[in-house]
C-alpha cells in the first residue's frame, strides 16, 4: 500500500509541475495589453504608398531644411519625408520607418514632412537617392523616381 500512495504521489507532483510549466509559458505569450507578442502578419501590417524622390540637400530642390531638426541632410542618407497625415505633427520625427520595394527592405529615418503644396498627396513617402539605391533601383530604371511600395514603422 505504502509504494502505491508514493506512485500516485509521484503523479500528483509531476502532473503539478506540467501544469505549472504549461501556464507559464501561457503567460510569456501575451503582453500586460493582453495583446500576443510575436511577428506581425506579413504585409497585413504596412501601408501601401507610392515612393517619390528627394533632395534634403541644401540648394537640391528639395525645399527648405528639414522639419524635424531645421538642417539639410545628405542626399546619401537613409532618409524621407512623409505626407502631412503620416508625419502626424511631427510624432514620426526622427523615428525609421521600414520602406518595402523590389523585393527587399530599407530602414529609414523620418525627416522632413512632404509639401503638400507642392503636390505630395496623401499616400507619399518622399526619400533620398539612398534610399532608392538601397532597395536596388537603377537611376536608369524605369522606376526610378516613382514606385509602389510598402512601409511600416520600424
Amino acid at each position: 500500500m505504502k509504494y502505491r500512495f508514493c506512485s500516485s504521489g509521484a503523479f500528483l507532483l509531476i502532473f503539478i509541475i506540467l501544469v505549472t510549466i504549461c501556464l507559464c509559458i501561457e503567460a510569456r505569450t501575451y503582453n500586460p495589453s493582453g495583446k500576443i507578442v510575436g511577428k506581425m502578419p506579413p504585409m497585413s501590417a504596412h501601408t501601401k504608398a507610392t515612393l517619390t524622390i528627394n533632395s534634403f540637400e541644401k540648394g537640391g530642390g528639395g525645399g527648405g531644411p528639414s522639419e524635424c531638426d531645421g538642417k539639410y541632410h545628405s542626399d546619401n542618407t537613409l532618409i524621407v519625408a512623409l505626407s502631412t497625415r503620416w508625419y502626424n505633427n511631427g510624432k514620426r520625427c526622427s523615428n525609421y520607418i521600414t520602406i518595402y520595394g523590389k523585393g527587399k527592405s530599407v530602414r529609414a529615418k523620418v525627416v522632413d514632412e512632404c509639401d503638400s503644396t507642392r503636390g505630395c498627396d496623401d499616400d507619399i513617402v518622399d526619400a533620398s537617392k539612398a534610399v532608392w539605391k538601397a532597395l536596388g533601383v537603377k537611376e536608369s530604371s524605369s522606376d526610378w523616381g516613382e514606385m509602389k511600395i510598402f512601409w511600416s514603422d520600424a
